[in-house]
């Protein structure tokens, strides 16, 4: 069920208004743009789209910050969450799942094999799953798509879409390096959520927006949380 202020089944029922072209043969109808149905059932818009999954690693803040800054640059979020992210969510942060929900555009259950999202057609700038936990990492590399996540993420690498995996373990394993190795080949990015210490971070949130703004980068996207290198100081003089 959709939290957001867009509903994906918005496009079951297209609104239909009278032409304001004073030229159009009475009862012309035409569709709003922000609702004219694809072929398979997407939304057509200029707005730009991100689909957002959330897997039970630890970190479960990154999805919510990439949430968060989707919002504030004007892009469209499709998000999907598994059981175990609820879990962490519950451990880790004081977020309840509606209150993480209302932060997307679109929400899509995890069962819902049939939403836009399971479809190349259904137009993104590509997906993020944050955190990516070795299990969804793994079902991904095999092709096996048992939730709508894994659809997803499989129809983003079809599509030749970006697909940034901010992947949360350690240490790794020989298999783990391999998965990582074959979705790398496959054309995935595995972007680890790791601290960028030139920046002097003061707290915990400040790593956790600069790690998510050096995702978004991967999308052409520029978050102002982002704090950029601009070379080597000069050094204080003794």
């Amino acid at each position: 069920m959709s939290k957001g202020p867009h509903n994906e089944r918005l496009t079951e029922t297209a609104v239909e208004s009278q032409s304001s072209d004073p030229a159009a043969p009475p009862g012309t109808q035409t569709v709003d743009p922000e609702l004219a149905e694809d072929v398979n059932g997407a939304i057509r818009t200029d707005r730009p789209r991100i689909v957002v999954g959330i897997s039970g690693a630890s970190g479960v803040i990154h999805g919510a910050r990439v949430l968060d800054a989707l919002a504030e640059l004007g892009v469209e979020s499709h998000l999907v969450v598994t059981r175990a992210a609820l879990l962490t969510l519950s451990q880790e942060t004081d977020l309840s799942p509606d209150a993480l929900s209302a932060k997307a555009t679109v929400v899509h259950k995890l069962t819902d094999v049939g939403a836009t999202i399971a479809s190349g057609s259904f137009r993104t700038l590509g997906m993020i799953i944050a955190p990516c936990s070795v299990r969804t990492m793994g079902e991904i590399a095999t092709g096996v798509t048992s939730t709508l996540l894994t659809r997803a993420a499989d129809v983003t690498l079809k599509e030749r879409r970006p697909l940034v995996l901010m992947v949360r373990e350690t240490p790794l394993h020989l298999g783990h390096l391999r998965t990582m190795t074959a979705l790398a080949e496959m054309g995935a990015i595995i972007a680890p959520p790791l601290p960028a210490f030139y920046t002097r971070p003061e707290s915990i949130a400040e790593m956790v927006d600069q790690s998510v703004g050096r995702a978004l980068d991967l999308f052409g996207l520029d978050w102002a949380a982002v704090r950029r290198w601009d070379g080597l100081s000069s050094p204080t003089p003794a």
